[in-house]
């Protein structure tokens, strides 16, 4: 289907919520006022077909366009350090269900870039005489339970927030959630 014969379906949820990100972008950008952000949010919300959405945001770059589709194969869902130590950073994927056991080591989980694979995803962690960070983004919520688990975070999640069980064990060692990372 070409972009011309989609203009005319009717638009869904997704759609319009794609524009009103655009929009607030745009605001974000300097590109509308606050009064034209007002206007155009409502006509958004009213939009009923993929032109009226298009119309709310023809002058901004990228507007309406196709969602793309994405491939994604399956997520990592393991990982281990046996003496050693182990970092995943930057942007990668995290399943719903991860566990990360580390032997005589460390283990830093830096998720603030990490595409979530649901609103929920829970981190089992087995830490034995080791150090395991996981840092999560602000605005998460983080629920931890366990043996030598720890939280240290900064600001209030809202009621829609990710949210991030970190259940672990730790022996002679530690298991921190923490919204910064540690400096030496």
């Amino acid at each position: 289907m070409t972009v011309e014969q989609r203009k005319g379906l009717r638009a869904s949820d997704g759609d319009r919520d794609r524009v009103l990100v655009r929009l607030h972008t745009a605001y974000a950008e300097g590109r509308l006022s606050e009064t034209e952000l007002d206007e155009r949010i409502d006509l958004a919300l009213a939009a009923r077909t993929h032109d009226d959405l298009a119309e709310v945001s023809a002058d901004l770059p990228d507007a309406l366009a196709p969602a793309p589709a994405v491939r994604r194969g399956p997520a990592g869902r393991f990982q281990l350090a046996y003496k050693s130590g182990v970092r995943r950073t930057g942007r990668w994927r995290l399943p719903e269900k991860y566990t990360t056991v580390i032997y005589k080591g460390h283990a830093l989980l830096d998720l603030r870039a990490a595409e979530l694979d649901g609103p929920v995803t829970t981190i089992r962690v087995l830490a034995y005489k080791s150090t395991v960070e996981i840092v999560v983004p602000p605005g998460v919520r983080v629920e931890t339970g366990g043996m030598g688990v720890s939280a240290d975070l900064h600001g209030t999640p809202g009621p829609d927030a990710p949210v991030v069980h970190v259940q672990g064990f730790a022996y002679k060692g530690e298991i921190e959630a923490k919204d910064r990372i540690r400096r030496p």
